[in-house]
């Protein structure tokens, strides 16, 4: 069974304690927990949205055992009715659930790539049969988690290919050559990928490191140039800077035809260009594009 930590631990618990308050709002239920998994081969309990005695902040989880762990090794949901008098899990963790005061429950395993990276849990503090529909709401939000984390690994992957790119690449004087076209398309394709992301504290780390990309670009920067252009003007631009038109910009970035009309005009106005040409080079000049 593939199971380990993610490539940013803090990453990941951000993320499912934002999918846990999404998920506490969809269901009404009294308290959504969960974590991470972690490289000891536990599940970590650090995320909570809800009311809490605090009995279970910290507490990791071995796989297998209780619920969290059962639905780490089964990867798939389970519920119980009453924790403390269930039969279909080990009682490892009898002492801080009751010390919780929990006692129906819902838990779904977070799986990326064939590993575990997480559980969530939907809980309340009476003996109810928990039915169809709050398991699918835990369900669904593993789900929609587990996409979100998908798209941060790919961008993750893709700005380490294409910094090991610029790397490689000789500066040269005047136009670039054929390797730093190649380099162009590869940012332009993880700029495009970028905009599935809904963490906004992902999103600026990313713009940050395609910031120093951007910069790397011209051999006479300093450093990232300034912020003159928005996140979607950049888009736009990067699109145009490897030929495209602004109907294949806006297929590229899922947008209208007429809102990459007014992002390019807003770039051109900012960067002082007559032409589309001239703000792609306007962009570079200020390393705001490689």
């Amino acid at each position: 069974m593939a199971t380990g930590p993610p490539a940013s631990v803090a990453d990941d618990s951000r993320l499912i304690g934002r999918a846990l308050a999404g998920l506490r709002d969809a269901t009404g239920m009294g308290l959504t927990f969960g974590g991470v998994v972690t490289g000891e081969g536990q599940v970590r309990l650090d995320e909570f949205t809800g009311v809490t005695k605090g009995a279970l902040r910290g507490v990791g989880l071995a796989f297998g055992q209780g619920l969290g762990g059962e639905v780490v090794t089964l990867r798939r949901p389970m519920a119980v009715n009453d924790y403390v008098a269930s039969r279909r899990i080990s009682h490892h963790y009898d002492r801080v659930i009751t010390a919780e005061g929990l006692r129906a429950m819902v838990a779904a395993p977070v799986v990326v790539s064939r590993t575990v990276r997480g559980v969530l849990y939907g809980a309340v503090r009476q003996v109810v049969p928990l039915g169809d529909r709050a398991v699918r709401a835990v369900a669904d939000a593993a789900r929609d988690l587990e996409q979100e984390l998908a798209v941060c690994d790919e961008v993750v992957r893709r700005l380490a290919r294409l910094s090991e790119q610029v790397s490689t690449v000789e500066p040269a004087p005047g136009p670039m050559g054929p390797q730093w076209e190649l380099v162009r398309e590869a940012y332009t394709d993880l700029r495009s990928l970028a905009r599935q992301l809904t963490d906004s504290g992902t999103r600026q780390r990313f713009d940050v490191a395609c910031e120093k990309l951007a910069a790397a670009g011209h051999p006479t920067a300093g450093g990232p140039g300034p912020q003159v252009l928005s996140p979607r003007e950049l888009d736009v631009l990067a699109c145009v800077a490897v030929g495209q038109s602004n109907a294949d910009a806006a297929i590229e970035l899922g947008v209208t035809f007429e809102a990459v009309k007014g992002h390019l005009r807003s770039a051109m106005r900012k960067l002082e260009s007559r032409s589309r040409l001239e703000a792609v080079v306007a962009a570079r000049r200020l390393g705001l594009l490689p």
